[in-house]
Formats: C-alpha cells, sequence, structure tokens
C-alpha cells in the first residue's frame, strides 16, 4: 500500500493519507494527470515563410510555380537569408531575381510572431509575451512566454512548445493553465527569431541600449532550453522538426549540445529524442518517491520513478560528456530532507548526471514555500559528497515572473485594465496587484 503525503499546507507532521495499489492504478487516468488541447491549428490568411523548415520551403516554391530542377538552390537562398541574416523583407534577398522576389511578396510574408510586451528584469533577463497569428475562427491568436536569460559568457533562450501545458504539475505556474493546443514546429523557432530581432542579434545589428548580452565576442543567443510553457515530448514531432531548424549549419547554427530538452517524464518518446534530436535532455524529477512524485508531477501515476530512471538509463548518447540533468525544485518540508538527498543519490547510482537545484519560485495562489537556504546548502552537499555536480540554480526573473515555473500567458484571465497595463509594458508585480477578477 502507498501513501500520499499532506503537502498542501506545509505540514511534514501530517498523517499520510492510505491509498491503495488499485487506487493508484486508477490515478492512471489521463484526465488527472493531462489536459486535452481545445483547438488544432489550420491555415488561414497569408502564410509566413519563417520558421519552416527546408522541405516546407519547396513546397511553398513549388506551389508559386517554381521549377522543381530550381529548388534546391531557392531554398538555399531563401534559407541564408531567413536564417542566417534575419531578413524581413524579400526585397532584402538581392542575389534572388525581382521576379521571384515579387511572386514571393505576392504570395507570402516573411512576419514574425507579435511581441505583445516585453518586461526587463532588473538582473538582464527579458521576458516576452509572444501573440501567434490566428490560425482559424476558434483561435483568437494564441499567446505564449519565452525567457532570454544573458550571462557574461552565454545566453539561454527558454522556449515554448505548448500554448498552456498538457501537464498538471502542482507546483508550477504554468501547469494551472489550459492546454488550448500544440506549437507548431514554425511556431518554436519563430521564438528564437523574436529573440534575435530583439536583442539584435543578426550581422550588422545591435543590441538596444542598455541591454545585458554576453561579451565573449559570440552568439548573444547560444543556448537554447525548452523549458517554457508546455511539455515537449507531448509535442515530439515539432520538437524535433524545430531543433533541426535551429541546428541547420548554414542557418541558425546552434550547437545540439547547446539545446536541452526538459521532460517530466513522457518515457514512450524519450528514446526517439535522443535518436533523432540528439540534444541533452533534462529530467523534470522533483520528488524521489513515487507517493510525493505522483502529488507534485502526476504523469508519475502512468510513468514510475523506475521506468523512468531506466529510461534514462538507455538514453541514446548517454555519456559523462553527455549527461543527463536532472532538476529538483526545493519544496519546504515537503522533498528537501537528508533523507531526500541520501535517496537521490541513491536511484541515480549508474547515470552520468548532473542534478539542478532549483529554488522553488513563488507565483500567486501558489500552495509551496521555497526551502530555506541552509536547508538547500545541506541538501546540495549530501548530494556533492556522493560525486554529483548539485548547482543551486540563482533565480533569475523572479521579479518579471520569468522564473523557473512562473511562465504562464498572463492574458489568460486577467481584467481589461490589467491587460491594457501588461500591454503597455507594466511589470507583471503591477498586473497581479490588481486581480486575475474577470
Amino acid at each position: 500500500m502507498a501513501t500520499v503525503l499532506d503537502i498542501a499546507k506545509h505540514n511534514p507532521n501530517a498523517t499520510p493519507q492510505a491509498v491503495t495499489d488499485d487506487a493508484r492504478a486508477a490515478g492512471r487516468d489521463a484526465l488527472a494527470i493531462e489536459k486535452k488541447a481545445e483547438i488544432t491549428v489550420s491555415a488561414a490568411g497569408q502564410t509566413s515563410l519563417v520558421g519552416l523548415t527546408r522541405d516546407e520551403l519547396k513546397d511553398k516554391l513549388a506551389a508559386i510555380g517554381v521549377p522543381e530542377r530550381e529548388h534546391k538552390m531557392r531554398v538555399a537562398q531563401l534559407w541564408h537569408w531567413i536564417y542566417f541574416r534575419g531578413a524581413k523583407q524579400f526585397d532584402e534577398m538581392t542575389n534572388v531575381g525581382k521576379g521571384l522576389r515579387a511572386a514571393l511578396t505576392e504570395a507570402y510574408t516573411l512576419a514574425r510572431p507579435q511581441v505583445v510586451s516585453e518586461q526587463v528584469s532588473k538582473d538582464g533577463t527579458r521576458k516576452w509575451l509572444i501573440r501567434m497569428p490566428s490560425t482559424g475562427p476558434l483561435d483568437k491568436g494564441a499567446e505564449i512566454e519565452c525567457v532570454y536569460i544573458p550571462e557574461v559568457d552565454r545566453g539561454t533562450l527558454c522556449v515554448s512548445s505548448q500554448v498552456g501545458c498538457t501537464l498538471t504539475c502542482s507546483f508550477c505556474h504554468t501547469g494551472t493553465q489550459r492546454l488550448v493546443r500544440n506549437l507548431t514546429s514554425a511556431e518554436i523557432v519563430a521564438q528564437l527569431i523574436v529573440a534575435r530581432d530583439c536583442i539584435g542579434d543578426w550581422p550588422d545589428a545591435t543590441p538596444p541600449e542598455g541591454a545585458f548580452v554576453p561579451t565573449d565576442g559570440g552568439r548573444f543567443v547560444s543556448n537554447i532550453v525548452f523549458m517554457g510553457m508546455g511539455e515537449p515530448l507531448y509535442n515530439t514531432d515539432n520538437v524535433i522538426a524545430a531543433i533541426d531548424v535551429m541546428s541547420d549549419g548554414e542557418g541558425l547554427t546552434l550547437s545540439r549540445r547547446r539545446i536541452t530538452v526538459s521532460t517530466s517524464g513522457v518515457v514512450p518518446q524519450m528514446e526517439r529524442l535522443g535518436a533523432e534530436a540528439n540534444t541533452m535532455l533534462a529530467i523534470s524529477l522533483h520528488a524521489v518517491r513515487d507517493d510525493l512524485r505522483d502529488v507534485l508531477v502526476p504523469i508519475n501515476r502512468k510513468y514510475d520513478v523506475k521506468e523512468l530512471l531506466d529510461a534514462c538509463r538507455a538514453y541514446p548518447g548517454l555519456s559523462n560528456a553527455r549527461r543527463i540533468t536532472f532538476e529538483y525544485v526545493m519544496l519546504k518540508d515537503v522533498n528537501d530532507s537528508d533523507a531526500d538527498a541520501r535517496e537521490l543519490v541513491r536511484l541515480l547510482k549508474g547515470i552520468p548526471a548532473k542534478i539542478n537545484l532549483i529554488p522553488f519560485n513563488p507565483w500567486p495562489g501558489s500552495k509551496y514555500e521555497c526551502s530555506d537556504w541552509e536547508r538547500i546548502e545541506r541538501f546540495s552537499e549530501i548530494v556533492y559528497r556522493a560525486g554529483y555536480a548539485s548547482p543551486v540554480r540563482t533565480p533569475r526573473g523572479r521579479d518579471i515572473l520569468a522564473a523557473c515555473g512562473q511562465l504562464k500567458s498572463e492574458t489568460e484571465k486577467l481584467r481589461a485594465r490589467a491587460r491594457m497595463m501588461l500591454e503597455q509594458g507594466i511589470g507583471a508585480e503591477g498586473v497581479y496587484a490588481l486581480g486575475d477578477g474577470e
């Protein structure tokens, strides 16, 4: 018989509630774990070529009558201008004939998704609320959040893979949002294009005045993490296609070793991700026992800790040079004891791993508290002495609700006045001070 801890009230002394194995099996019901998408994507309006794959660009050229013998050359030209130069108009494509430029302009655009608001944290983190074009009468223009985290020697872009999230992790703000739909591969890539536009990360472009960007001479966006809104492995096709575009050596040229996909544990898709995308993997673990992880990360009811870790051991390309990152959010009196730390070490034995300890980032209405700093340091010490790197992730962008677990389209339920403030660039703290009224 398993137990479920009373964690909603932060009461470590609460009497555990008994749960039979049959009840736990019943908890595998997807309705208690996952949400269903409300709409699907359909074609609407003039198509933007931004974010498309090579095959998709070839199809768009064929649709406007470009001869098949020219497809490879023309795709290469478009690819260079869209993904290397960051072109916003077809007229910029000086090595493309005027006739083809005119045909492209008539049929397509190079439009980016709309940046509804940009918020800049006191630590230099930037968060964009991005509105995708409408895909049909049931879609008013889906909104997602994307975060840029600059450091001296790197710039990390945190991208979203879904509008909302499939899962219902109890400590995550994004998990409280309904799932609207999966993002297309083009919409995922477009987040990188928007970020590079906003921070001047194209040849001959410059960053906005006062922006904090890397100073080591490299790209301003050097790393991508799929840790924004959504569960990437419930949108595997589009995530892999987007990674192919991002890592293409003739365009955006991001190293696959600098792309990390984080999953809460969608075990059936993990091997495919490693084999086809060849990226780094991060696991949102957060608990070392099934009874607790069932509550914190409910997908554990479908794929428990043992099954998840077995899949990690089988991840293609796993080695000391390609370690799996295990993410562990520190929740006061919930998962932060010495015993939890020792069990974590035991569970990960034999897996090349790094353990990221994440101070819990509060959000409006959350029922958890962050572990005390002394407790986090003690937990980290136990893990470190066992031979694992155990950095404590420095919270970034907390003042604009851009930190880990805080992302959510703030426009989802805001009343008119709050939405107006957001679109005028007033910070999230001011917006949430108004409340969540309809």
